[in-house]
């Protein structure tokens, strides 16, 4: 669908098409609002509404849609559409301070959680890999990693995801705490005033609260230029979790199965992301972070809980 019929829905009227801000779904920035796609059907775009109403309302700083007379979600052909406010403030820069308050952050909305899901949350269940799977994403890494010439031992990569494969069924029958969370934490999500502001809720989940420490672990820092070109460093993640851990309190079984959980998450997230998108291939900047997550994938041992 056109973003000139798209922003015509909320009442901004626009005569030439409208680039979008984010490469891989249509976001629209006019004047001081961001339109978006969010979760569909109207139904589902209406719990994440009131989720993160509950999470606003409870001191989280977070986006909250803006008030429209005709209606904000709503739903578009085959899609729902939300608009928000622009949130002003500044790009994340990986400082110490930085970090230990987005970890807080997390900590804390992981903490307002109720222990049923009230609001309806979509549940996490991808738990239905395949080996061919992994072998059909490791042709094209393994095509990248040749053509671009990287330092990336896609090898022991291969192994590991395969073993993943092997091991998900018991990782999901494992007695791991589930939360309410908009999950997709990473630096790009937040805006920094004098603490740290979410403006993407839009993928908000049931889900194990480990599962979300691990994408964080993983991918925190993808796709921001300001952020640097890798994981977090050991020390990082220390600082991480000591923002977390002020409000959270992890059982011994989620510290035992955090290895397994970080490796069942690269299988979910950071396997295809480095299968089908060429494009960042071609950046060396991307480059540096899909080595650096490879090899933080590897040494887990050093990023504990």
């Amino acid at each position: 669908m056109s973003s000139i019929a798209i922003l015509k829905e909320f009442g901004f009227y626009v005569t030439e098409e409208q680039e979008s801000i984010y490469p891989f779904s249509p976001v629209y920035k006019i004047q001081n609002y961001i339109i978006k796609r969010t979760q569909y059907p109207l139904e589902k775009a209406w719990s994440l509404v009131r989720y993160c109403m509950y999470l606003k309302e409870n001191g989280i700083p977070i986006v909250t849609p803006v008030n429209l007379n005709n209606g904000n979600p709503k739903q578009i052909n085959d899609a729902c559409y939300i608009c928000y406010p622009f949130i002003n403030g500044r790009d994340y820069q990986g400082t110490d301070k930085e970090i230990i308050q987005a970890g807080e952050l997390l900590g804390l909305i992981h903490a307002l959680s109720s222990s049923g899901n009230n609001f309806g949350l979509s549940r996490y269940d991808v738990f239905d890999f395949f080996h061919y799977e992994v072998e059909e994403h490791m042709k094209k890494i393994s095509h990248f990693v040749r053509a671009y010439q990287v330092d990336m031992d896609v090898h022991k990569l291969k192994d590991q995801l395969h073993r993943a494969v092997k091991n998900q069924r018991k990782l999901k029958s494992t007695a791991l705490n589930w939360v309410e969370t908009p999950h997709d934490y990473k630096a790009n999500n937040l805006v920094f005033q004098s603490r740290p502001v979410l403006i993407d809720p839009d993928n908000a989940k049931w889900i194990p609260r480990t599962f979300d420490l691990a994408l964080a672990l993983l991918l925190f820092h993808n796709e921001l230029s300001s952020a640097p070109n890798r994981t977090f460093t050991p020390k990082e993640w220390k600082l991480f979790l000591e923002g977390y851990l002020k409000h959270q309190t992890l059982t011994t079984i989620e510290i035992n199965a955090w290895e397994e959980t970080v490796l069942h998450v690269f299988l979910d997230e950071v396997m295809w992301l480095m299968a089908e998108v060429e494009e960042d291939w071609k950046r060396e900047e991307q480059r540096n972070l899909f080595v650096s997550v490879t090899e933080t994938m590897f040494r887990i041992k050093n990023y504990p809980l």
